[in-house]
């Protein structure tokens, strides 16, 4: 005899749960199964720990709660090669601190708290191996200074309207000035105007889904430079005309897009 169908959850229910998980740090295992993510080609926290390997000081800025560096270093550990002298990380949300520290302390990496858009607290060319996943402006004129002569600089950036999809369903359209904010080829200009020198750059646009409004609250509120001061009291109409479409139409569906930095700042 077939089973009967789980009753769906309640639009209630969805977003209650959405608006009740943690939002620290950078793990986004609680979206399996309720969302999906299409990942860039170059992979980015295993090329991070490639370049772990050949290097001898490593500031990691903005960490999040420090899982990419985390995965990175364990991956370098795995492979047998030595790890660099000296991993420092530094992160702007006390939050994230607080996670951060708890998960990279026992591998002997620091985790500076600095704000995002404050000088970095670091010396004149400490650093012969910079890395950022997703910062949320990257301070070119600072991860220059910080540099040795011939280090690296080796990040994957959110690129231009990206999940613009969400952002316009909830905000309506928005100008072009904004959709353009995190453009590859404005980026790269502001990093040879700093002093680097762009090795490669590399952009993809890939494919999001979200299953059921949960997780596009959710994402909302932790991601929140997408809709800046949501809550799910103001949106609430909205997210119930998601709910509904979600429900008879299926997936919502987005693009992300990133894009891969590798500068080098010239040893003269």
């Amino acid at each position: 005899m077939a089973q009967p169908r789980p009753h769906p959850r309640s639009f209630d229910d969805l977003v209650a749960e959405g608006a009740s998980v943690p939002t620290e740090g950078w793990d986004f295992s609680w979206f399996e199964g309720r969302a999906s993510e299409a990942r860039p080609s170059w992979g980015y926290a295993r090329s991070m720990a490639g370049r772990l390997a050949d290097a001898t000081a490593v500031l990691d800025v903005q960490t999040g709660g420090g899982e990419v560096l985390d995965f990175a270093l364990r991956v370098e550990g795995e492979g047998g090669t030595r790890r660099p002298r000296l991993v420092v990380a530094t992160e702007g949300w006390a939050p994230n601190v607080a996670k951060a520290t708890e998960l990279l302390r026992p591998r002997g990496v620091p985790v500076v708290a600095s704000p995002d858009d404050a000088p970095l607290p670091f010396a004149d060319g400490a650093f012969d191996l910079v890395v950022s996943r997703h910062p949320v402006e990257p301070h070119w004129a600072e991860i220059t200074r910080v540099l040795a002569p011939g280090g690296t600089y080796f990040a994957q950036h959110v690129g231009p309207g990206s999940v613009f999809e969400l952002v316009e369903y909830f905000l309506g359209p928005q100008p072009e000035e904004i959709r353009n904010h995190r453009h590859p080829d404005r980026e790269r200009a502001e990093a040879e105007a700093a002093g680097l020198e762009v090795v490669d750059l590399r952009a993809e646009r890939l494919r999001m889904e979200f299953h059921d409004i949960g997780a596009v609250v959710h994402f909302l509120r932790k991601v929140v430079w997408m809709v800046p001061g949501f809550t799910v009291e103001e949106y609430r109409p909205r997210l119930r005309e998601l709910h509904d479409r979600i429900e008879a139409d299926g997936p919502f569906v987005a693009h992300s897009t990133r894009h891969l930095f590798d500068a080098r700042k010239p040893r003269r």
